[in-house]
């Protein structure tokens, strides 16, 4: 199963939302941003339902309006940020070790309702091998929120 979505619309958040509330043991999520409450909302179903999340996301962006990185951070949730002089700038996920998401879709409103942006959602296992071994790689070198 390979499927393609675009945006502006809802369909990008929709496939990144109903992804996240199938994870049945574990996700992890390394993104620019999150700053859209109705994928917060699906992390946090996530969280209420057992699911091991990591998510790494970048530090610039923790303090912009409306970024919801340290209020899942205070969650329980484990977070990491890149603390370097560049910017981590990926947007994948995977889940259950399985299924990956990814692609140029930032994980705000914006980019639901004014970019031209896409996801990618897979259940191809090599994808998901390589997400998680750079997710792994990154998660030892982030600092801890």
């Amino acid at each position: 199963m390979t499927k393609i979505y675009f945006s502006p619309g809802t369909d990008c958040l929709n496939a990144i939302t109903e992804t996240l509330k199938n994870a049945k043991r574990r996700a992890r999520i390394c993104v620019f941003t999150i700053s859209d409450n109705r994928i917060v909302d699906a992390i946090k179903e996530m969280q209420l339902n057992g699911v091991d999340i990591k998510i790494i996301s970048d530090n610039d962006k923790r303090f912009d309006i409306g970024n919801d990185i340290e209020y899942i951070a205070n969650l329980g949730i484990d977070v990491k940020l890149d603390t370097t002089h560049a910017h981590m700038h990926h947007k994948f996920a995977v889940i259950d070790d399985t299924v990956s998401i990814t692609g140029s879709y930032n994980w705000t409103r914006s980019a639901e309702t004014k970019n031209y942006e896409n996801i990618l959602v897979t259940d191809n296992k090599d994808v998901a091998k390589a997400y998680l071994k750079e997710f792994n790689k990154l998660w030892e070198i982030m600092e801890t929120l």
